[in-house]
């Protein structure tokens, strides 16, 4: 592919790397240092003038640090005379704070879609946004990808008893999400309605539906300190449920999670490599890895040959 360069940030070089393999690109070079004062210097190693770039960070590991390195290369680039820059996130930071749910709350989410137009971002790309309303938090066209088709595979591979079981939401707010993998397997589904005094911990939860001698499979956008499947699985259990195990696309892991999981009752802790997760597999047995770089590299390819990407939203491409 001529005139495309792809340039990979720290926060998740692996992924980039598979990317750019996929594609049968070179990543480019980018040299990134810190000053003694922790300001962060990016130096692009290449020519990108009159070229389509994309630039591959995801919201992972220290969160401000990449979302700023994030925002300096995409200037670099757009001061250097590239045509069009395109920014790969494939998991949103701030994406949770995405509504004004309480006096003074801040929308930040928002704030980092401007932050990313004034930089000089042409088009985002990114992965199972926490809300999809925040794609009109932009004026530029953002690509929302879905690991649903992933994770559709990977449970008809990797459970036996898939026609038997119940698709369950751990909350409300991913309903939507659940009833769209239920459709598509023909299974039933489930919700957890779940009542919180303070963010962070959950008080009492609520089961809506019916997982009686069935495998529950525990789907999500995002799992952090994990109180919350865990305490759903212990709920479905309890329901009757033969085994559980969670499909979730960004697994942040951070706190207690890594414990939580360890003592949880899971067969399986299913995540997306969104985030980079080697060193939490060491740590976990549990957790096990589908890799999405093929979607997001076929999503590039055609952004970069102005076809459509829609095509992803119900396939894996082989």
């Amino acid at each position: 592919m001529p005139n495309i360069k792809i340039f990979s940030g720290s926060s998740h070089q692996d992924l980039s790397q598979k990317i750019a393999d996929r594609l049968g690109l070179e990543l480019g070079k980018v040299v990134t240092k810190k000053f003694s004062n922790q300001e962060t210097s990016v130096e692009i190693g290449e020519s990108v003038r009159g070229e389509d770039v994309y630039i591959v960070q995801s919201g992972c590991g220290e969160i401000n640090d990449n979302l700023m390195e994030l925002l300096i290369m995409i200037n670099a680039c757009k001061i250097a005379s590239a045509s069009r820059v395109t920014a790969v996130i494939p998991c949103f930071p701030y994406a949770r704070q995405d509504k004004k749910d309480k006096s003074r709350a801040p929308i930040t989410a928002k704030l980092v879609a401007n932050m990313l137009s004034i930089a000089g971002a042409d088009h985002i790309i990114t992965m199972d946004l926490h809300a999809s309303q925040i794609q009109g938090f932009f004026d530029i066209p953002v690509d929302n990808l879905y690991a649903e088709p992933a994770v559709l595979k990977w449970i008809m591979e990797n459970i036996a008893e898939w026609r038997n079981c119940t698709v369950v939401s751990p909350d409300a707010g991913g309903a939507k999400r659940v009833t769209s993998i239920a459709d598509r397997l023909n299974v039933d589904f489930a919700l957890i309605h779940k009542e919180r005094q303070k963010a962070n911990e959950v008080d009492r939860m609520v089961l809506v539906g019916d997982v009686k001698d069935r495998a529950a499979i525990l789907v999500d956008d995002m799992a952090d300190t994990c109180g919350t499947i865990c305490h759903a699985a212990d709920k479905l259990l309890s329901a009757g449920a033969t085994s559980v195990c969670a499909i979730l696309t960004h697994g942040i892991f951070s706190g207690p999670a890594i414990h939580r999981i360890n003592n949880a009752c899971f067969e399986a802790v299913v995540v997306t490599n969104t985030i980079p997760q080697d060193d939490k597999m060491k740590q976990c047995p549990k957790i096990q890895v589908i890799d999405i770089s093929m979607i997001v590299a076929e999503a590039i390819r055609r952004t970069h040959n102005g076809e459509s990407v829609s095509y992803l939203f119900s396939h894996v491409p082989l």
